[in-house]
């Protein structure tokens, strides 16, 4: 299974430090590409054709970190790739996403967002291989 991050904006320090941290320990499990993009316009272009497309969005669906381990299990059984989208500082609407994925009703600065998915999806995988969670 393959992964896309799509996001508007540079990652930058202190954000950089942790996003790299989870990305070399997913880098066990799935393949993630982070694609950063200058903006919303920017961010509907680079979108992957196939992919299942879900939108990080605090109006969205929240999930425990056990069930978001089956949400992804399920689209893997699905042969889908993941693309999953966080927009710029003011959010972003997409003309179509598959999901919407929210990690609580606040509202998460984009970079700070993107570290949560990082870690939510390394957790969802120490999960679903059935290993300890220690970080």
């Amino acid at each position: 299974m393959r992964y896309f991050v799509v996001a508007v904006g540079k990652a930058r320090p202190p954000y950089l430090d942790d996003l790299e941290h989870y990305a070399k320990l997913l880098s066990r499990y799935a393949r993630v590409d982070v694609i950063e993009v200058s903006d919303d316009e920017a961010l509907q272009r680079r979108i992957p054709e196939r992919a299942w497309v879900c939108l990080l969005d605090s109006r969205g669906r929240a999930y425990s970190s056990e069930a978001f381990s089956g949400w992804l299990e399920e689209r893997r059984q699905a042969g889908r790739d993941v693309c999953f989208v966080i927009g710029g500082a003011f959010g972003t609407e997409l003309a179509h996403a598959d999901h919407k994925l929210s990690f609580g009703p606040a509202t998460l600065p984009h970079l700070l967002a993107r570290v949560v998915l990082m870690e939510q999806l390394y957790r969802a995988h120490k999960i679903l291989a059935n290993e300890p969670y220690h970080h």
